[in-house]
């Protein structure tokens, strides 16, 4: 792992690809670190740097400082910070589960984004996303409220139940992701200590639906890549569709919200088309593209 010093503290990341290539960034959810994208990036095209950063979202291994502000804001400005840190440009944002990234737009904060891949995520009003969403803001009152359900979370048949993780992945998540994800809080306070503090971030749906929709005003390429569950609802899929000037709508079968870990094929082929240079491998302009592609079956030829 690497590591890089931003306002917050220091945030590791790992690096994968050609360093030389153009950066892509692969976030994750709340609770999840880098090693949600473990099975899927083996399958990404070449040529291209992959970024891998670990968000003070419960799932990271190194404490932020004791005066980070760790809210959503904070935490929006936190990802920007990373791009700024490293200098990156040219940047292909890819947002997994948490929505923050969505609100970079409305911070003023996109200038290093030029594209856009958006996994099924929160948006809009739907902050935290769906039963399971609400399950962790009720379990992160306290750090020791926190400590139990992460111990619960490495429980594989407990974590499959539909108020867990089962709502999240179709298939089951591979212990050894787990215990990356709770590794390191279960060991440090600390670690939880920052996920309160995200945690108690006081939403305002209207806001939120508003930041949202300043997306409007991107204007680089996106992908809106979905999947059929009921955390992350299809209208919203197609709703940010609708919003972004230059979008594609494509969706993931046999996936719940974890599509990187539930059909990785699948991500994998989209991203692939999505990342190739213009006239090639499907990458025509977004008009001439089918908004509602399924990318269905888990094989390597899958959404080709």
């Amino acid at each position: 792992m690497r590591s890089v010093d931003v306002p917050a503290g220091t945030i590791e990341y790992r690096q994968e690809g050609d360093p030389d290539g153009p950066p892509v960034v692969l976030l994750h959810g709340v609770l999840f670190n880098d090693t949600q994208w473990d099975l899927a990036l083996p399958l990404l095209p070449q040529g291209f740097r992959y970024l891998l950063p670990v968000l003070p979202l419960g799932g990271h291994r190194i404490p932020m400082r004791e005066d980070a502000d760790l809210t959503m804001p904070g935490m929006v400005n936190l990802v920007a910070d990373f791009l700024d840190a490293l200098d990156l440009t040219d940047v292909t944002l890819v947002v997994s589960d948490w929505g923050g990234p969505l609100f970079l737009t409305d911070v003023g904060r996109d200038k290093r984004v030029a594209r856009l891949v958006i996994c099924p995520s929160e948006a809009f009003d739907n902050f935290p996303p769906g039963f399971p969403g609400k399950m962790v803001w009720l379990a992160s009152r306290t750090t020791g409220t926190v400590a139990l359900a992460q111990r619960q979370l490495r429980i594989g048949w407990l974590r499959r139940r539909w108020f867990m993780l089962g709502q999240m992945a179709k298939t089951p998540v591979p212990q050894h992701v787990v215990e990356a994800w709770t590794d390191a809080a279960l060991a440090d306070k600390r670690i939880r200590r920052d996920l309160l503090k995200y945690c108690r971030t006081k939403f305002d749906d209207r806001e939120l639906v508003r930041a949202t929709d300043r997306l409007a005003d991107f204007d680089g390429d996106a992908l809106v890549l979905w999947s059929r569950s009921p955390v992350m609802p299809v209208a919203h899929a197609e709703r940010l569709a609708a919003l972004l000037p230059s979008a594609q709508l494509r969706y993931v079968d046999d996936a719940y919200v974890l599509v990187m870990l539930d059909n990785p094929e699948a991500t994998a082929d989209a991203l692939a088309a999505f990342l190739a240079p213009k006239g090639t491998n499907g990458r025509e302009s977004a008009t001439e593209i089918d908004q509602n592609v399924d990318l269905g079956g888990k094989s390597a030829d899958a959404g080709r």
